[in-house]
């Protein structure tokens, strides 16, 4: 279809977030499990325990998924930080933006996931405007929200999605 990969991911890393960055149409969804596929290694993502019900669970649980169940007054990021401390293999492919819309800022789940499970976060961009995917090296976040933050943006200036006006810059 055109598309290249840049850069690559070190299978040795068991464990780490892949923040997916811009997000900006449904297409994203299938485009990560195609390159998942043609990298033939095993990413995740969680969703809503409801999802995963006796009709579509399956398939979820096919393609990766991971039911998120937020009972017990357990917040989001301690759930999936209770999901990484449960397996042996998981790499959480997640949207920052937290939205197809357009946003000039992240949603910090990701770097809190990444902390509390000690795993690194992993940045990918998938550049419709030039057809590629670009695997970042590994980041292990500091004690700086505000630098990581600034250096994580920084890698996808100048990246365009699917529909280039919700692109992230």
């Amino acid at each position: 279809m055109g598309w290249k990969i840049e850069g690559q991911f070190d299978e040795s890393i068991k464990k780490c977030v892949f923040i997916v960055v811009p997000h900006t149409s449904w297409h994203d969804f299938f485009l990560g499990l195609l390159i998942r596929g043609v990298m033939d290694t095993t990413i995740n993502f969680v969703g809503k325990k409801e999802l995963f019900n006796f009709t579509f669970g399956w398939y979820f649980r096919m393609v990766g998924g991971e039911p998120l169940d937020r009972s017990g007054g357990n917040n989001k990021v301690d759930s999936i930080v209770k999901i990484f401390n449960q397996k042996e293999l998981f790499r959480l492919a997640m949207s920052p933006e937290g939205t197809r819309k357009k946003v000039t800022d992240f949603r910090t789940g990701f770097y809190y996931i990444s902390k509390k499970a000690n795993v690194p976060i992993v940045p990918v961009a998938f550049d419709f405007g030039n057809k590629k995917i670009v695997f970042h090296q590994p980041f292990t976040p500091t004690e700086s929200i505000e630098n990581d933050m600034e250096y994580i943006k920084s890698l996808y200036r100048g990246v365009k999605g699917k529909i280039v006006e919700r692109s992230f810059e």
